[in-house]
């Protein structure tokens, strides 16, 4: 009896321990709730409030003409107070407003959208994201004037929070070089080099954390703004880095190559006007992932061989007749054998004939003959010509040169006559360009520079020029020779293919063996680099096209045509190196009026007046008149808007209305009649490039 009334006893005070637990508890939510509750909210709001970083505005990117290459376009968020308008406009406008943002977003329809507004209302909440989509500034213009919205955010509670996202307008079109950067500032191209000047410097805000871990914006007076970045000018020019990329890109498709890259310098300023680096994926299709040009070390090959017989004239003060014999085709150094690719040898052969057709064993025979007592001299020629160096490019990521020394470990018996023809060393290709533009630039070896201001607005800030990384790479007497020698090899060697009865152009073939697992493999890395025209050079350029499929593999059938296609387009559309082609129409001064090309209306008007025979037509707008005897026939012009129209001949009005309707930038110099255009008729529109008229 006893112990069941100790065991009852225990229960009792147990229930009556959680009874008195469960009343303190609900008393204390009660104070906390109705007494301490407004303390406790404000603390709860405290500890959601931070300062937060507002971005600043990067800077733009230009081309050299001043079309945008990337800019920073604002992008807003829609979000809601529904707390702030009042119960008269929120009960007139609701139905309209949640129609319009159902149409706008498609997401939801106008009851859910109403019922979210007013659930939000009812519930005191102040901030509502009405969609995660961003709009662009013309859809904001347009909620503006929605219902409720256009009270604005203190009438109507609209709230739109700015949101810049960085814009190509160019997309595609030198991606890599443009580059572009992380939120950790981390990236590649211009964007992360020069990050410094284009980040600006960011800003500081008061935001309140609302339900869903969305940040609100608190206006209280204490924000700092950000500062926008500065704007940098590059000297990329859209016409030749367009003709770049598409002539790089069809060879790869063409070739189904691994990757390549296409390098355009102007040679006295160092400026580099194209850039591209495509590179295959998985899928088959190409785009820019790593920029090969500038980061990319590889064994040359045979464009090296330029520094061997600039060595070789040096030292030796061989001349261009001066002969070795090449054998049957293959040599023996120490326990290698070298080949070259002609069938059966070239036999007897001259310095010249061994440049221009690449012969390995020649240019290896000469180069151990005279420096393989002392091979350490052979290096400090190619040191001194500055191709052991950097040279200094503004875009980060360049390769560092690797050139073997007699002291390595890694040197050997073989290893002076396989560095002589591009192998046992490795070079990127922007430092290859650099030594070549050197010849064209009468010896000097210069900078190559990306960017040539930094601006505020139209105020420069700092302006670069080229830097002279060598003032003469070697004597003038060596220059003519290898001058002559460079152009021998498109005249008469390993690339005339690309001849032209136009312009010369000089340069070298370089198709070298890749290595891999210490063996070279029947895998080639093909490239030609060089400089044009020839007698008057204004322009260096190299492509370098990396394992090449199929019957052709050669830099002679592969990369060498990809720098003729780009050579031939700047030639025909740079004023001060094209000739021009011929007039369709001659006029004959005081026999027969100077009629040329225009709008047939206005034409015919002119006609009719002067009462000059001529056949009418009515199926062109634009036409170009042919003498026919003393009557004048009409040629209907071309005028599609994809396509650059031909403006030879007309007036500046009607050129003008032409070509600037279809969005290009036109500059003009004289008076008259155009007589030449810096773009070819024909190519394809590049909208806000520029083109350049004279007129005569």
């Amino acid at each position: 009896m006893s112990i069941k009334r100790s065991i009852l006893l225990r229960v009792r005070i147990a229930f009556l321990v959680v009874s008195l637990f469960a009343l303190a508890l609900f008393f204390r939510m009660a104070e906390i709730q109705f007494i301490e509750g407004e303390k406790w909210k404000a603390m709860a709001e405290e500890i959601n409030l931070q300062y937060k970083t507002i971005p600043a505005v990067r800077g733009n990117i230009y081309a050299e003409d001043g079309s945008l290459l990337a800019t920073s376009l604002p992008f807003y968020r829609v979000a809601f107070d529904p707390s702030i308008a009042s119960d008269e406009l929120m009960e007139s406008s609701v139905d309209s407003l949640s129609m319009l943002l159902s149409r706008f977003f498609g997401d939801h329809s106008p009851v859910e959208y109403k019922r979210r507004i007013l659930n939000a209302r009812a519930k005191g909440r102040q901030y509502l994201i009405l969609n995660r989509e961003k709009i662009n500034y013309l859809a904001k213009k347009e909620m503006e004037r929605w219902p409720v919205f256009r009270k604005g955010k203190y009438g109507g509670g609209v709230i739109f929070e700015k949101v810049n996202e960085r814009y190509k307008p160019f997309s595609f079109l030198g991606a890599r070089t443009i580059g572009h950067i992380n939120e950790n500032s981390k990236g590649a191209g211009l964007e992360y080099s020069f990050n410094e000047h284009l980040a600006g410097r960011d800003g500081k805000g008061l935001f309140q954390k609302m339900a869903g871990s969305y940040w609100k914006p608190i206006y209280d007076g204490t924000q700092v703004k950000p500062v926008a970045g500065y704007d940098i000018v590059s000297t990329i020019d859209v016409n030749i880095q367009d003709v770049a990329q598409s002539s790089l890109m069809k060879a790869l498709i063409e070739h189904e190559a691994d990757y390549g890259a296409a390098v355009v310098m102007e040679v006295k300023t160092g400026e580099v006007k194209a850039i591209s680096n495509l590179t295959r994926y998985q899928n088959g299709n190409y785009g820019e992932s790593y920029n090969h040009a500038v980061g990319g070390l590889t064994e040359p090959g045979s464009t090296f061989k330029l520094a061997s017989v600039i060595a070789l004239m040096e030292e030796a003060h061989l001349n261009l007749n001066d002969s070795i014999d090449a054998g049957d085709g293959k040599y023996e150094f120490y326990d290698r054998v070298m080949t070259d690719h002609e069938y059966g040898g070239y036999g007897m052969i001259s310095f010249k004939d061994a440049f221009s057709h690449s012969s390995n064993i020649a240019i290896s025979r000469w180069v151990n003959h005279h420096f393989g007592l002392k091979p350490e001299r052979f290096v400090n020629y190619i040191q001194s010509m500055g191709l052991a160096d950097r040279v200094g490019f503004q875009i980060k990521g360049e390769g560092m040169p690797y050139i073997k020394l007699p002291g390595d470990k890694s040197w050997s018996g073989v290893s002076l006559p396989w560095m002589s023809i591009g192998y046992e060393l490795k070079l990127t290709p922007i430092q290859v360009l650099a030594f070549y533009n050197a010849v064209a630039n009468d010896g000097k070896m210069i900078q190559p520079i990306i960017v040539k201001s930094v601006k505020q607005a139209d105020k420069e800030m700092e302006t670069y020029e080229s830097g002279v990384l060598n003032e003469q790479i070697c004597s003038r007497e060596t220059l003519e020779k290898v001058k002559v020698m460079l152009e021998s090899v498109v005249e008469e060697g390993t690339a005339s293919n690309i001849k032209n009865s136009y312009y010369k152009i000089a340069g070298k073939t370089g198709t070298a063996q890749k290595l891999k697992n210490g063996r070279y493999i029947r895998q080639y890395y093909t490239s030609f680099v060089g400089y044009f025209p020839a007698d008057a050079p204004k322009y260096s350029c190299i492509v370098v096209i990396d394992d090449p499929k199929g019957f052709q593999r050669y830099a002679s059938s592969v990369a060498a045509p990809v720098f003729k296609n780009i050579a031939d387009k700047i030639y025909a559309t740079d004023l001060e190196i094209h000739e021009s082609l011929p007039k369709q129409f001659v006029r004959e001064e005081g026999v027969f009026p100077v009629i040329q090309a225009g709008r047939y209306d206005d034409l015919q008007t002119v006609m009719k007046t002067l009462q000059i025979e001529h056949e009418p037509t009515d199926a062109a707008e634009w036409v170009r008149a042919q003498r026919a005897g003393n009557k004048v026939n009409w040629k209907e012009s071309s005028t599609s808007f994809e396509y650059i129209p031909d403006v030879r001949g007309m007036t500046m009005r009607d050129a003008i209305f032409l070509l600037e309707n279809r969005g290009l930038r036109v500059n003009y110099q004289g008076n008259g009649r155009v007589l030449k255009q810096s773009q070819q008729p024909g190519n394809k529109v590049i909208k806000g490039s520029k083109i350049n008229l004279q007129l005569g």
